[in-house]
């Protein structure tokens, strides 16, 4: 059985296991205290261009998501999403749970556009009961979002404007930013993505590693006590230097961006090959994750040699399935979902 139902099935790349390894026996301080984390950091700050930015080293995605937003927003603030956003739908309300309530905006394509958040905030600023609602405070995207799809750079600058204009923060939750830049349509340079954004994520977990986010806030407004709240909330690993080892080896001589470029490349090969038997996209992509229209028989046919994900049923009835590859899909894998799909 060959897993594509997620981009976290194996553990990690080669060479950060072998720098785990090789450094399991030193002896640093905990907490992220380190040599390894402060490599890591000032890696990560130089290769998103930078300097001034906060980095700190989260578990998880949803805890990342959720520690953001709480240190970011006053009790009586909400956070901007699209009704598809992981905030939103897959994390067990862990936003509502800190207290913040999130604004859906409804999509086609995952994305949130900038005169969503135009009318988000006209809505609220021009209600006579405000003082009663949630203030819209936060956006939040993804990149790529949630349905492979992928922002350009016309997008980011033009949603960051309409969050400046309003005295809104822009968050991007990067779970799957290396794929974001391995995608060949992406026109976004690395070092333009802290221009875009007031705070973001460089997933691991998702990219190539054991475990682990790299939060990186670049608003000074959002820097303060971002240690001890993250601490509170249960994201301050005490072997903190795992996090720094991995995320140091990972962003060596752009390993981070070549594992995404060969992921992408492994999913545009398969998404030809279903266009190319004629079968449906639910929503088009350019990144690791492909949303295909199949029948229940196409469905269990390929489920038998591959665990894949069901993500919903159309409205005919037909299923909506996801074929996601990563940083480790091999050839021989994709030539055999490949062959299966002529044979649909």
């Amino acid at each position: 059985m060959y897993r594509m139902n997620s981009d976290y099935t194996e553990g990690c790349v080669e060479q950060v296991l072998k720098k785990l390894v090789e450094t399991n026996m030193d002896q640093t301080n905990g907490y992220g205290e380190d040599e390894y984390c402060d490599e890591a950091k000032a890696l990560i700050k130089k290769t998103f261009a930078c300097e001034d930015a906060l980095v700190q080293f989260l578990i998880g995605g949803t805890q990342a998501n959720f520690t953001l937003i709480c240190a970011s927003l006053r009790p009586h603030q909400a956070v901007i999403a699209t009704n598809l956003a992981h905030i939103a739908t897959h994390e067990a309300g862990a936003i509502e749970h800190t207290g913040h309530k999130v604004l859906e905006q409804p999509t086609s394509d995952g994305k949130l556009t900038a005169a969503q958040i135009e009318a988000a905030y006209q809505k609220y600023v021009t209600d006579p009961a405000r003082p009663h609602w949630a203030q819209p405070k936060m956006v939040y995207i993804s990149q790529p979002t949630e349905t492979g799809s992928l922002y350009s750079k016309k997008e980011l600058n033009d949603l960051y404007a309409v969050c400046q204009e309003h005295d809104l923060y822009l968050y991007i939750d990067g779970a799957r930013l290396a794929y974001a830049f391995g995608s060949d349509e992406n026109d976004l340079a690395v070092e333009d993505l802290a221009k875009t954004c007031d705070a973001f994520y460089a997933g691991g977990t998702k990219c190539g590693l054991l475990f682990g986010e790299a939060m990186v806030i670049i608003n000074d407004k959002l820097k303060e006590d971002f240690f001890s709240i993250a601490k509170a909330s249960g994201g301050i690993l005490a072997k903190g230097r795992l996090l720094g080892v991995q995320f140091g080896e990972i962003f060596k001589d752009g390993l981070y961006f070549a594992i995404g470029k060969k992921a992408c490349t492994q999913a545009k090969r398969i998404r030809e090959a279903v266009l190319a038997r004629g079968l449906e996209l639910v929503t088009y992509t350019s990144t690791n994750q492909i949303f295909i229209k199949m029948s229940k028989e196409q469905f269990e046919k390929l489920s038998s040699e591959f665990a894949l994900s069901h993500s919903g049923y159309l409205p005919d009835g037909s299923y909506s399935i996801r074929i996601c590859t990563s940083w480790a899909t091999k050839d021989e894998e994709v030539e055999k979902i490949i062959n299966m799909i002529k044979e649909l």
